[in-house]
């Protein structure tokens, strides 16, 4: 006799099987550019008074060690240099600058699939940092990161659906001559992953031939100006009050080449920022309007990001807390900011204080990515893969991340409320003659992958399943996914024909 088949056991396959593949843009329950915004830790009063004192501090205070270049720009604005050398920014030209400024910026990535739409709440999630050291999850240690590894970040990036973005996350301390590194960093970036690229430069000199490599990747200067699919990542102001009078000479150079820019404050609360949040907020909100103003008085509408990366401290330390609940309520008051002037902004998220992905780093990291996410952040930063507030960077939690940050989307997505989903026909159907359940039923069939987000890698078994299946770790897992991404050739590589003409024509680090 032919043993039962079991309509459960065949039902679960199915729905294994459904899992597994590939979704379909328009019925993946989260993807890049959902919209947050329920989530206001500020009231409209709060967002007021820190608008006015950021205006009175911009007034008042102003900004020292502007360069020469800058100080022309915004004189000529209708900015005042006083007779300590402080340019000081009527209320009035911040708000000429707000209302000349870009409200709804595109960054194009070198594939359209992976263009970001910043305008509203829409909601990003992607790398940044400069991290020094690359985390060794098999022997626990930390170890100098090379370009090598942010080559093999930038393909992980590209095959994972929750990051939407590759801001480089660590610098390439194999190789020495600083021009050379940003050149390197630029080609490791762009060969490895089509989504959007930022990145920094340490010297408006080599700003020129950036730009040539750029021009040369897009197929000419016409198509690179028409898609950017770099932008720099700016530290123009030196916390607190300062600009960063090189930094503010590579923007200029930036904005004269059509690159897009991340006007980024990064002060630490308690040590170069005020220790209260609001504090923090006020003065990264003073030196990112001050950047709108720079911005839009060397070109009017020029894209540029309102990076306030404000970062919490351990005041009994000294230490940076980037995985704390303080930091997280920075990004998201700086994010109210953001939609406050109306402008596409930027803060960070996601950091780990944990050395290792551990625990606490899944609770630091979900914590400030679901709260970034909900506030309506445009650019979440640093969300995915940093660890020891910022100094080393893991391939493994890269991976990892995409998990935490799937679900942080599906809170961003939050409930919707209509006739389906209030779904009475149901309840009718299964209470009234029906089964008593809605396992199975058509309703729940067709929502399970519309509604719902599957962990890749997150282990939702039994203990008796996880146990035959020799009890699988979330480390080892991240090694085997990150070991088939990095076994296929990468999916951004570059034509031969380019790859040589790029190699002949600048010292490429990266073997062929």
């Amino acid at each position: 006799m032919n043993a039962p088949v079991s309509r459960r056991s065949g039902g679960r396959a199915a729905r294994r099987a459904a899992r597994a593949a590939p979704l379909s843009q328009e019925i993946r329950p989260v993807r890049a550019g959902l919209e947050g915004g329920r989530y206001k830790p500020l009231t409209d009063r709060d967002m007021q008074r820190i608008h006015e004192t950021a205006l009175d501090a911009m007034e008042q205070i102003g900004f020292a060690d502007a360069p020469q270049s800058g100080i022309g720009y915004l004189t000529a604005a209708g900015a005042e240099l006083g007779d300590d050398g402080r340019i000081r920014i009527p209320r009035a030209l911040v708000e000429d600058s707000l209302a000349k400024a870009c409200k709804d910026i595109t960054l194009p990535g070198r594939d359209p699939k992976f263009d970001l739409h910043l305008n509203g709440h829409r909601v990003h999630y992607g790398t940044a940092g400069a991290a020094v050291h690359m985390v060794d999850v098999d022997g626990k240690n930390y170890r100098d990161s090379s370009l090598q590894d942010l080559h093999d970040a930038a393909r992980i990036t590209n095959a994972l659906d929750n990051i939407h973005f590759l801001q480089r996350p660590m610098v390439a301390r194999d190789i020495l001559d600083n021009k050379e590194m940003d050149l390197n960093t630029i080609y490791a970036c762009t060969s490895g992953t089509t989504k959007h690229i930022g990145t920094s430069f340490t010297d408006p000199a080599f700003v020129p031939d950036a730009l040539e490599m750029l021009h040369m990747i897009a197929g000419g200067e016409d198509k690179w100006r028409e898609r950017p699919f770099l932008s720099n990542s700016n530290c123009f102001v030196v916390p607190p009050m300062k600009f960063a009078t090189e930094s503010c000479e590579v923007m200029e150079a930036c904005i004269r080449g059509g690159m897009p820019v991340l006007l980024l404050s990064a002060g630490m609360a308690g040590a170069t920022a005020p220790s209260t949040i609001a504090g923090a907020i006020v003065q990264a909100v003073a030196e990112c309007l001050a950047g709108i103003v720079y911005v839009n008085a060397i070109k009017p509408g020029h894209p540029a990001i309102f990076g306030t990366w404000p970062f919490g401290l351990d005041l009994r330390t000294g230490a940076m807390t980037g995985g704390s609940g303080e930091q997280a309520l920075l990004s998201a008051g700086c994010s109210q900011m953001h939609k406050f002037y109306g402008i596409p902004g930027g803060a960070a998220a996601g950091i780990a204080d944990s050395k290792l992905p551990d625990m606490q780093a899944g609770w630091e990291q979900m914590c400030s990515n679901v709260m970034a996410g909900l506030s309506g952040l445009n650019m979440v930063y640093e969300a995915a893969g940093m660890h020891a507030s910022l100094l080393g960077f893991c391939h493994e939690s890269l991976i990892l991340g995409n998990d935490i940050i799937g679900q942080a989307l599906r809170c961003v997505r939050g409930i919707e409320v209509d006739d389906e989903t209030l779904a009475l026909e149901q309840i009718k159907e299964v209470c009234l003659g029906g089964t008593g359940h809605y396992l199975g039923t058509d309703a729940t069939l067709s929502r399970m992958q519309k509604d719902h987000v599957y962990p890749e890698l997150g282990d939702r078994t039994s203990p008796k399943e996880w146990a035959e299946r020799d009890k699988p770790e979330l480390i080892s897992k991240a090694i085997g996914r990150k070991t088939d991404i990095l076994a296929e050739p990468s999916a951004a590589r570059f034509d031969p024909i380019l790859d040589q003409q790029l190699r002949a024509r600048f010292n490429i680090h990266l073997p062929t």
